[in-house]
């Protein structure tokens, strides 16, 4: 028997056997670049809706599609992807999402027109949806619990340090090059880590039989995908307030909330034969709870945050694009680089001292934005970026950490699907709250007689202070996250 041979068959009883270190390093490794290609992809997209309407000839709305299409599509496929990877071992599911984005990847570079561009765009968010509970689920099985904030500290890089360049990135090319060449950049990276995962990536998991419940899927498209487009549409109904919609704003957030409650009494009857889609038994870790709801909260936050900055800074403050991006570049850098020195400290000294300072100083940052007006100077702003990314370094290693260790093994891969369907579903709700409260604000000073510079101003403001109210609540979630307890990999804590 080859030594490969040898390495893939010991996975099955062993995943942490010293006899796989070098193997389960080289996996990790090759999952952590895939995703980073992913997430760089999503962030250099964010500041090229301008340049795209200009030269596809389209609207406001109509390219919005290529950022709505892609967050709907990420809704609809995570909840499917704890079935995909109890189904499908590691090669065949990471060649499967890097294929899909790749191809995604290729049709954006190609495309002719909106549609096209769109249909692309779709296509990479399969892949890209993917990706993360797969790096999630493979770093659980494979690394015994008193490394794991080490290396969660590294996904924290990719999660910090990709969003921090993309725009950046994205910006020099809308200003030197065509819009197409942003996929270019990124094709030959896929197409790289394609080539490195088909010739050097292992099996590391035990696939079981799973049933797919189909009606599930359904609900779960109908519950995950109509939240997400409600609240994506309720925050784009009040930019372009007054204009024509064929649906209206309320529908699909009734469609989404009716068809979740059906979803989860559907899973609630199925995981009893642990035949459910998202198994829901993940909730029954008190410590997975208080996890993902700091993280829905922090999301929240972070989302909205992320919206409005680029507003402020361009239409309040008078940067450009390029000048917006290297503003907000230092702080997603320094978020990369605390995070391995977060997830040492969290193997040491557990969650609860990292996430409290972490939660505070993002609400002190949230507090402090509640003041910014048209002379708030750009260093101020640079710094409490710099500081709202600390806090957000201190708070996602131990929460991922913390939550997908309080599960049982069996329930990783139900536990990193719910993980990042409460992601999309939190990311969508912050944007839709903060523009829906800024909008109302602007307007209603505008009505006053107020500069409409000073009235976006003031709309910030108060999304800012929401924000910083909501923030409030992570730091009392922060104080009941524990360490999973127990040295085995699986038997969590607070069950």
């Amino acid at each position: 028997m080859t030594m490969e041979a040898t390495m893939d068959a010991v996975p099955d009883t062993a995943p942490h056997h010293p006899a796989n270190a070098a193997r389960n390093k080289l996996v990790i490794a090759i999952l952590l670049v895939s995703t980073f290609v992913v997430f760089l992809n999503e962030t250099i997209m964010s500041v090229a809706i301008p340049h795209l309407m200009k030269d596809l000839g389209v609207t406001a709305s109509a390219a919005q599609w290529l950022t709505t299409a892609f967050l709907l599509t990420m809704a609809v496929v995570i909840p499917i992807t704890g079935f995909l990877l109890q189904r499908l071992n590691t090669r065949p599911i990471f060649l499967l999402a890097i294929s899909i984005f790749t191809l995604g990847t290729l049709i954006c570079a190609l495309a002719p027109g909106l549609e096209l561009l769109v249909a692309g765009r779709v296509v990479q968010a399969v892949g890209t949806a993917i990706m993360m509970p797969l790096l999630m689920t493979t770093v659980m099985t494979l690394v015994p619990p008193e490394s794991r904030g080490k290396t969660m500290g590294n996904i924290s890089i990719v999660m910090s340090v990709a969003p921090a360049i993309g725009p950046t990135i994205g910006g020099f090319i809308l200003a030197n090059f065509d819009w197409r060449f942003m996929f270019y950049f990124t094709l030959p990276i896929a197409l790289g880590a394609l080539l490195l995962g088909a010739t050097r990536i292992r099996n590391v998991s035990t696939p079981r039989y799973a049933p797919l419940d189909y009606l599930s899927v359904v609900l779960s498209a109908l519950a995950f995908g109509g939240l997400v487009y409600g609240l994506s549409g309720l925050g784009e109904s009040f930019v372009h307030v007054g204009e024509p919609s064929a649906v209206p704003v309320w529908a699909p957030i009734v469609v989404g909330v009716v068809a979740m409650a059906i979803f989860v009494w559907r899973q609630f009857v199925l995981q009893r034969d642990d035949k459910a889609l998202l198994d829901l038994r993940v909730f029954a870790s008190r410590n997975y709870t208080v996890s993902v709801s700091m993280m829905l909260i922090a999301m929240m936050a972070l989302f909205g945050t992320v919206i409005l900055l680029p507003i402020y800074t361009q239409n309040v403050v008078g940067l450009d694009t390029l000048q917006t991006g290297l503003l907000l570049l230092p702080g997603g850098l320094i978020m990369g680089l605390l995070g391995p020195v977060v997830g040492r400290l969290f193997d040491r000294v557990g969650p609860t001292v990292l996430a409290v300072p972490g939660a505070i100083l993002v609400s002190a940052v949230l507090w402090a934005l509640t003041t910014v007006g048209q002379d708030t100077s750009p260093w101020a702003l640079l710094a409490g970026h710099v500081v709202l990314s600390v806090g957000l370094a201190l708070i996602f290693t131990p929460v991922f950490t913390s939550s997908m260790g309080s599960v049982r093994a069996e329930l990783y891969s139900h536990a990193s699907a719910v993980l990042g369907s409460v992601q999309q579903l939190a990311g969508a709700a912050g944007i839709a709250l903060f523009i829906a409260l800024m909008t109302i604000r602007t307007a209603a000073l505008s009505a006053e007689g107020i500069d409409p510079v000073e009235a976006l101003a003031g709309g910030i403001r108060l999304a800012f202070l929401v924000g910083a109210i909501i923030s409030l609540f992570a730091i009392v979630a922060a104080f009941f996250i524990r360490k999973p307890e127990g040295g085995m990999p699986g038997h969590g804590g607070g069950h």
